[in-house]
Order: C-alpha cells, then structure tokens, then sequence
C-alpha cells in the first residue's frame, strides 16, 4: 500500500497528471458522468476513466474536444501542452497501425491475398472516419496478430474467419472501402484452402453485408451465384447453403425478379430444417436462423410471415446482443409497414434508434431503419413522423469520430 501511494504522489509531482485531474474536476463541475462526456467528446469512457486517473496521458485532440464541450475556453488543452511539451524535432515517428500490421501477416501467409488493387486500398484510405460501433474490431484484429503464421489447416481457417469478421465490422462501422480489402483476403484464404463450403461462407456473409452498404445489386448477385454453386460441393453442411440460398433470394428480390426469389424460398425453409436442432451446425443459433428465414419471407412480401419469425427471433435473442436486438426490431418494423401499419413502424423505428446506445449504432443499423423509411413514405406518404424518422436515420452516431492513436485501440493492450 505505501508502495504505490508513494508512486502516485512522485508521479503527480511530475505533473504528469496534472491534465487528468483537471479533466476530472472540469467534467464533474459541468454535472456529467465519464460515459456522458466520453459520447460527446468520440472517445471511449474507459479510457477516458484512464487519463483522469493518470495511467494514460491523454492527448491534445482530447484537450480540445473537452474544452468545446464543458465550456473551459482552453484550460484543459493549455495545461496538456504544459505538461506535455512537444518534443525536439527529429525524424517523424511512425506510429503502428493495428489494421494494417493485421493485413500485413495475412498477406505473408495468403500472397495472393496481396494481390489487391492498391490504387484502390488508397482511395478509400482518403477522409475515411468513423467511431467504431463496438468494440470488436481491435479484438478481432489482436486476435488475427496472435496467431502463429504458420501452414496447419486449422491455423489459416481460423484467419479466414477473423478476416471475413473484420471486413464485417469494418462494414458496420462505416469503413466500406477498408472492409473490400478484408473480403477480398478472406476469399483468397478460403480459395487457397481448397475449401468450397468455406468461400461459400465468406461470399454469402458478403452478399448480406452488401445488401446494407448499398453496393450494385447485380455484383452482389454474381457472388450470391458462386455462393450457391460452391455450397452444393458440401452437401453435409445445410447452414453453408442456406445463407448462400438466402443471401440470393435477397437479392433476386431486391432486383424485383420475385419469381425466381420465389423458387428458393422453399429450399431455404428445408435448409433451415435440416439444421441439428440441440446446437446449429456453422455457429449459428436458433434466433439467427428464424431470422434469416424471416427476411426471406419479408423480401418476398409475406409480412405476416416474417413478423411472426422476427418476433420468436427476438424471444430467443440474448439481451446483451443489443444490435442484433435492434435489427430484428427494424425488420418487425418493416414488415409492419408492408401490413399496413404504418404508424406502428414509425414509432417502432423510432424507439430503437433513440434508445440503442451510440456504439451500437451500425451501418447495419441504419439501412434497416431506411428500409422502414422508403417502404413506409412509399405506402403512406401523407403519414405524421416520417420527417422524425428521416432525421433520425440522417443522424449517424459516428459522424465525426476518430478514434485517435491515443485511445485503448490505437495503443493497444498494456
């Protein structure tokens, strides 16, 4: 006990901490609490928990955005730059990036995963910014970091699997050109696996994914087709071809070709039924699959249907999956509007995006509450609470955000 009370008064006689306790003390006289500040200023509330303790020193971009934000003029960042002055010029330090360290061993391990376009990997690099909308992706990418390069199956399946996992968050956080580079990985991963069932996996999961980011509708259809064709070589795997048959029926029904949508809605409910039903081969669980079925039969306008297979879909959902929560909450919306109740699918879309916390605010998010938006200005345009709802989906609670190299993803683990 001496020993550390001792450390922590050397070291606020350093005046390392100075900027810390100052923050602590600006922020509790404006009346907020760490997660309120820490939604406001873009920065994660435990980190923020860290630089007023002292165990991280903070950053000049947080004294800025503290400043703007309790009212302080520029205390907070004049005592940053007091305790932590600039260093002499010498050569630029690079500092790491974790993402792009991650995509460096995969390609040393998958070289034609290398292969990718750079022109384009640098024009998708320009003005991207983003607050991701969980916490996966710096787990997934330390995950991807760990492990061994080396050339056993299980090895280079398992990074196949966190590269299709980084491109989906990556997704979901609004970083759709750095997830393309991620899908392209994984394909090539899966590829050099000689494995049909596992690129089928990845095509499919990037159909799903796309359908959300808005890409053209008739590549998103090529994959879905080359998910399927390669899903039938595994014929032991029905959760493999029920996401590539589902993942086509989307899109085939977002092309209005109903009719061959139509076709599969069948084979997909077979699939769905051939799943083990003690624990669902691929991962999947029981509300996972009633959801897939669900936006099958919503796609294709059977809205009784879908809604019913939500709703049992999100009995069965755990409740700390806040976005899978919210997203089958959406679709119930929208299948509401496809039935005719409008109102009640603006006032559902509505609650789910003002009560789900910001970090679980996705792209994911955003695209099932405009579906909910067109369908319904589409049905009922004269209908009260459309405008709140645009203005709603237009907010995008990442809008702004960096998460800079300060913060517990840009240093990583200590």
């Amino acid at each position: 006990m001496t020993e550390a009370r001792t450390e922590t008064t050397s070291i606020t006689a350093s005046g390392r901490p100075a900027f810390g306790l100052q923050l602590r003390q600006c922020r509790q006289a404006a009346g907020l609490s760490l997660r309120q500040l820490a939604g406001r200023v873009g920065f994660d509330h435990s980190y923020l928990s860290q630089v007023e303790r002292g165990q991280r020193p903070g950053s000049a971009d947080l004294a800025r955005r503290c400043d703007g934000e309790l009212g302080t003029g520029d205390r907070l960042s004049e005592t940053y730059r007091r305790t932590h002055p600039k260093p002499r010029p010498t050569a630029p330090a690079v500092q790491p990036d974790p993402l792009a360290a991650a995509w460096q061993q995969l390609a040393a391990t998958c070289p034609e995963a290398a292969d990718f376009p750079e022109a384009d990997w640098a024009e998708w690099l320009g003005g991207l910014q983003c607050l991701p909308a969980t916490q996966r992706l710096p787990e997934l990418v330390r995950e991807l970091s760990a492990l061994q390069i080396g050339r056993q199956t299980a090895d280079e399946t398992r990074q196949t699997e966190l590269s299709l996992s980084i491109a989906e968050t990556l997704t979901a956080c609004g970083r759709s050109g750095e997830a393309r580079r991620w899908w392209w990985g994984a394909r090539q991963l899966a590829e050099a696996l000689g494995e049909p069932g596992l690129r089928s996996l990845v095509l499919s999961r990037e159909v799903t994914s796309g359908l959300a980011e808005g890409r053209a509708l008739p590549q998103l259809l090529m994959l879905a087709d080359e998910a399927v064709t390669l899903a039938q070589q595994e014929p032991l795997r029905p959760d493999w071809m029920l996401r590539a048959r589902s993942a086509r029926a989307r899109v085939l029904a977002e092309l209005d070709r109903v009719v061959e949508a139509h076709v599969l809605l069948p084979q997909v409910l077979s699939h769905a039924n051939e799943l083990p039903t003690a624990s669902t081969g691929g991962g999947w669980t029981p509300y996972e699959v009633l959801a897939v079925e669900g936006s099958v039969c919503a796609s294709l306008g059977y809205w009784t249907a879908g809604c019913l297979m939500f709703a049992r879909a999100l009995e069965l959902c755990p409740s700390e999956r806040l976005e899978q929560r919210a997203l089958l909450e959406l679709a119930m919306a929208e299948c509401f509007t496809g039935s005719g109740q409008g109102a009640a699918a603006l006032a559902t879309a509505m609650r789910v995006l003002i009560e789900l916390p910001d970090e679980w605010h996705t792209t994911y998010v955003y695209a099932a509450a405009e579906r909910v938006l067109t369908s319904t200005r589409r049905r009922e345009p004269g209908l009260t609470g459309l405008h709140d709802l645009e203005l709603l989906t237009a907010r995008r609670a990442w809008t702004g955000r960096t998460v800079g190299s300060e913060s517990s993803w840009g240093r990583g683990r200590e």
